[in-house]
């Protein structure tokens, strides 16, 4: 979840479709019968998952926000409750609480898991990174930590989750030097274990659970700097794993993007279609749209054409999944606005999700339920 660095293009190309964005908007919840126009509902005539990232805490405390979480979404992500920080706070003692609770709600309202994230050079706990930082863990221990990590977890969670977002982010930059075959070579695992690991980990997670899908997670890897680079190197990196019998079942395309700068959907479909072509599921994973605001609380557009600008490309990110057979599921990073990383990350920008910050639907959600029910029945997702 870096900044995403793109030519800067007008959003006003294509203004005469943002006009016709609905303004009737579904209710929060799904009741699961032939009425049903949740996302969810709707995502499933076509075989897709749509999803949200969660923030566990809320899950029962707060109502309305529980209540579309359970109505609306056929997969949940953690936002941190499965990140190395929150599972392991003190070397060697686990607190699974917070991702067990979310897990079995998961389980009560008929939704899939997607974990987490396994291998990612933040959010990691202090005790790794102080004693990496001064000598007391040495790359060989720190190996067989990260090793141990990601066995204990996924196998803490076999049979529970659909998806695991293995390696996260490993990947240099269009703009950056790329390290060796274009990973990033100042990433914290790289730099310290060597290119060889993100083998590993995913040879460490499949051990620990064949059945869950394994996918190396990203962003920018879809041509939204304006440039294929990121791209092509994670699809010649992936391609050469998957040659030599790693077990790397999936991409996983973050999806960040910002109203200020073009978003090239044709390049993005085509790439996702290219990472299908080669037999790998590929999944949206974090989608938001953001744009600039007045203040990070109201958030409310500076700009009148991003309230059209907003839910387009929220709708170029799904018609892009929903045109690759192989795209298994489709998630927004966050519930609502008034819940977003945005504002505390890219200061003066928010209002990127489908909910504002009153919990309610913004036009970004009903155009997404435009589109799925246009697609319902047109095509049949690979599934899992």
């Amino acid at each position: 979840m870096k900044q995403l660095r793109r030519r800067s293009t007008l959003v006003a190309a294509g203004a005469a479709a943002l006009l016709l964005v609905p303004a009737a908007v579904a209710v929060a919840g799904g009741s699961g019968g032939p009425a049903d126009t949740s996302l969810r509902a709707l995502a499933s005539k076509q075989g897709l998952r749509i999803g949200t990232a969660v923030d566990a805490a809320k899950l029962g405390a707060d109502k309305p926000y529980t209540d579309i979480v359970a109505g609306q979404f056929s997969t949940v992500t953690p936002e941190n409750a499965m990140k190395w920080e929150s599972v392991e706070p003190s070397r060697g003692v686990y607190d699974w609480k917070q991702a067990d609770e979310l897990v079995r709600f998961a389980q009560q309202h008929g939704q899939a898991v997607r974990g987490h994230t396994l291998m990612w050079h933040n959010q990691l706990p202090g005790w790794l990174t102080t004693g990496v930082a001064n000598g007391s863990i040495g790359d060989t221990q720190l190996r067989d930590i990260l090793h141990r990590h990601v066995t204990d977890e996924v196998t803490h969670f076999k049979g529970k989750v659909w998806q695991w977002d293995v390696a996260n982010e490993v990947f240099a930059n269009s703009w950056e030097t790329p390290g060796a075959d274009g990973l990033n070579a100042d990433d914290f695992w790289i730099e310290h274990l060597g290119p060889g690991v993100v083998a590993d980990v995913f040879r460490w997670a499949h051990k620990a659970d064949p059945q869950a899908l394994l996918m190396y997670n990203d962003y920018n890897i879809t041509g939204e700097d304006g440039t294929n680079v990121k791209f092509q190197a994670v699809y010649d990196f992936v391609k050469k794993l998957r040659a030599q019998g790693v077990p790397i079942d999936g991409i996983g395309e973050q999806g960040h993007l910002d109203t200020q700068y073009g978003f090239d959907a044709r390049r993005y479909q085509d790439d996702l279609q290219a990472f299908g072509d080669l037999g790998l599921k590929v999944a949206v994973t974090e989608a938001d749209v953001r744009t600039f605001v007045g203040d990070a609380t109201d958030q409310v557009p500076t700009d009148a054409l991003a309230q059209y600008a907003q839910p387009y490309e929220f709708s170029e990110l799904l018609k892009g999944c929903e045109l690759v057979r192989q795209c298994v599921s489709f998630t927004a990073w966050g519930v609502y606005d008034g819940d977003s990383w945005i504002p505390d990350t890219f200061s003066g920008e928010g209002y990127g999700l489908l909910y504002d910050v009153d919990l309610k639907p913004k036009p970004a959600y009903s155009t997404l339920q435009q589109d799925l029910k246009l697609a319902a029945g047109t095509v049949r997702h690979a599934g899992d």
